[in-house]
Protein backbone atom coordinates (compact mmCIF):
# COMPACT_ATOMS: atom_id res chain seq x y z
CA UNK A 1 0.00 0.00 0.00
CA UNK A 2 2.66 2.40 1.10
CA UNK A 3 4.90 1.42 -1.97
CA UNK A 4 1.62 2.40 -4.29
CA UNK A 5 0.77 5.44 -2.00
CA UNK A 6 4.54 6.60 -2.76
CA UNK A 7 4.14 5.87 -6.65
CA UNK A 8 0.32 7.82 -7.19
CA UNK A 9 2.31 10.71 -5.50
CA UNK A 10 5.77 10.95 -7.26
CA UNK A 11 3.31 10.78 -10.53
CA UNK A 12 1.22 13.76 -9.51
CA UNK A 13 4.65 15.46 -8.32
CA UNK A 14 6.09 14.92 -12.08
CA UNK A 15 2.82 15.92 -13.56
CA UNK A 16 2.55 19.33 -11.60
CA UNK A 17 6.28 20.00 -12.48
CA UNK A 18 5.79 19.11 -16.37
CA UNK A 19 2.55 21.45 -16.50
CA UNK A 20 4.28 24.63 -14.43
CA UNK A 21 7.33 23.97 -17.06
CA UNK A 22 5.43 24.26 -19.85
CA UNK A 23 3.18 26.80 -18.67
CA UNK A 24 6.63 28.96 -17.92
CA UNK A 25 8.28 27.90 -20.77
CA UNK A 26 5.22 28.79 -23.37
CA UNK A 27 4.20 32.31 -21.46
CA UNK A 28 7.88 33.32 -21.48
CA UNK A 29 9.57 35.21 -18.91
CA UNK A 30 8.83 38.90 -18.18
CA UNK A 31 12.11 40.68 -17.70
CA UNK A 32 12.57 42.75 -15.05
CA UNK A 33 12.82 46.25 -15.56
CA UNK A 34 14.58 47.67 -12.48
CA UNK A 35 17.00 46.07 -9.61
CA UNK A 36 16.11 46.87 -5.87
CA UNK A 37 18.36 46.33 -2.61
CA UNK A 38 17.29 47.00 0.92
CA UNK A 39 18.87 50.32 1.67
CA UNK A 40 20.47 49.16 5.22
CA UNK A 41 22.80 46.74 3.24
CA UNK A 42 24.78 49.67 2.77
CA UNK A 43 24.82 51.38 6.06
CA UNK A 44 28.51 50.33 7.00
CA UNK A 45 29.28 52.72 4.11
CA UNK A 46 31.34 49.57 2.78
CA UNK A 47 30.71 49.28 -1.04
CA UNK A 48 29.33 46.62 -2.32
CA UNK A 49 29.68 45.32 -6.05
CA UNK A 50 27.19 43.96 -8.35
CA UNK A 51 26.68 42.65 -11.69
CA UNK A 52 23.90 42.63 -14.15
CA UNK A 53 24.39 39.62 -17.38
CA UNK A 54 22.51 41.12 -20.50
CA UNK A 55 20.64 39.61 -23.07
CA UNK A 56 23.99 38.62 -25.05
CA UNK A 57 25.97 37.76 -22.53
CA UNK A 58 28.09 41.04 -21.13
CA UNK A 59 28.45 41.45 -17.57
CA UNK A 60 28.18 44.82 -16.62
CA UNK A 61 29.57 45.22 -12.95
CA UNK A 62 28.75 48.50 -10.76
CA UNK A 63 28.65 49.32 -7.18
CA UNK A 64 26.67 50.85 -4.72
CA UNK A 65 27.54 52.28 -1.47
CA UNK A 66 26.94 54.89 1.61
CA UNK A 67 28.79 57.59 1.59
CA UNK A 68 30.48 59.78 4.59
CA UNK A 69 27.89 62.43 4.19
CA UNK A 70 24.89 59.42 4.67
CA UNK A 71 24.03 59.40 0.60
CA UNK A 72 23.59 56.18 -1.14
CA UNK A 73 25.80 56.62 -4.41
CA UNK A 74 26.26 54.21 -7.40
CA UNK A 75 28.22 53.69 -10.45
CA UNK A 76 29.89 51.42 -12.81
CA UNK A 77 33.08 49.57 -11.87
CA UNK A 78 34.48 51.08 -14.86
CA UNK A 79 35.69 54.85 -16.07
CA UNK A 80 35.96 57.03 -19.82
CA UNK A 81 39.76 56.19 -19.13
CA UNK A 82 40.40 53.22 -17.87
CA UNK A 83 37.77 51.06 -18.78
CA UNK A 84 39.50 49.30 -21.46
CA UNK A 85 42.15 47.36 -18.43
CA UNK A 86 38.67 46.14 -17.23
CA UNK A 87 40.38 46.67 -13.48
CA UNK A 88 37.51 48.64 -11.64
CA UNK A 89 37.71 49.75 -8.46
CA UNK A 90 38.48 49.24 -4.91
CA UNK A 91 37.39 50.86 -1.51
CA UNK A 92 40.15 52.02 0.81
CA UNK A 93 38.00 53.58 3.56
CA UNK A 94 36.03 56.99 2.07
CA UNK A 95 37.30 56.80 -1.23
CA UNK A 96 37.05 54.66 -4.38
CA UNK A 97 40.89 53.65 -5.80
CA UNK A 98 40.91 53.03 -9.29
CA UNK A 99 42.53 49.37 -9.64
CA UNK A 100 44.56 50.50 -12.67
CA UNK A 101 45.84 54.19 -12.70
CA UNK A 102 45.46 54.64 -8.68
CA UNK A 103 43.34 57.81 -8.54
CA UNK A 104 41.48 58.10 -5.64
CA UNK A 105 37.65 59.77 -5.67
CA UNK A 106 36.48 60.57 -2.37
CA UNK A 107 32.76 58.31 -1.60
CA UNK A 108 30.66 62.01 -1.44
CA UNK A 109 31.50 62.75 -4.75
CA UNK A 110 30.31 59.17 -6.74
CA UNK A 111 27.50 60.01 -8.95
CA UNK A 112 27.96 63.78 -8.43
CA UNK A 113 31.83 63.88 -10.72
CA UNK A 114 31.51 62.60 -14.16
CA UNK A 115 34.51 61.94 -17.16
CA UNK A 116 37.61 61.47 -16.94
CA UNK A 117 38.98 58.59 -14.16
CA UNK A 118 35.86 59.00 -12.00
CA UNK A 119 33.35 55.95 -11.49
CA UNK A 120 30.83 56.35 -14.00
CA UNK A 121 27.93 57.47 -12.50
CA UNK A 122 24.44 54.72 -12.50
CA UNK A 123 21.10 56.41 -11.50
CA UNK A 124 19.45 54.91 -8.69
CA UNK A 125 16.85 56.77 -6.60
CA UNK A 126 16.10 55.47 -2.74
CA UNK A 127 12.11 55.11 -1.76
CA UNK A 128 10.68 53.77 1.21
CA UNK A 129 13.92 52.15 2.38
CA UNK A 130 14.58 50.48 -0.86
CA UNK A 131 17.85 51.26 -3.22
CA UNK A 132 16.06 50.78 -7.12
CA UNK A 133 18.19 51.14 -9.95
CA UNK A 134 16.27 51.02 -13.58
CA UNK A 135 17.77 47.74 -15.48
CA UNK A 136 17.66 50.26 -18.65
CA UNK A 137 20.19 52.58 -16.50
CA UNK A 138 22.62 49.94 -16.22
CA UNK A 139 22.71 48.98 -19.84
CA UNK A 140 23.60 52.33 -20.62
CA UNK A 141 27.43 51.08 -19.11
CA UNK A 142 27.52 48.31 -21.07
CA UNK A 143 29.86 49.73 -23.61
CA UNK A 144 32.55 49.93 -20.67
CA UNK A 145 32.23 46.16 -20.09
CA UNK A 146 31.86 45.07 -24.14
CA UNK A 147 35.22 43.52 -24.99
CA UNK A 148 33.45 41.21 -28.41
CA UNK A 149 34.97 43.52 -30.68
CA UNK A 150 38.42 43.46 -29.60
CA UNK A 151 38.24 46.70 -28.67
CA UNK A 152 40.42 45.91 -25.01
Amino acid sequence: MFTRITSVVMLITFVCISVVSALATTAGAVPATQVTYPEQTFANGKARHFTYKTDDGVTIRYFIMKSSDGVIRAAFDACDVCWPENKGYTQQGDVMVCNNCGRRFPSTRINEVQGGCNPAPLKRKVEQGIVIIKVADILQGKRYFDFRGGTR
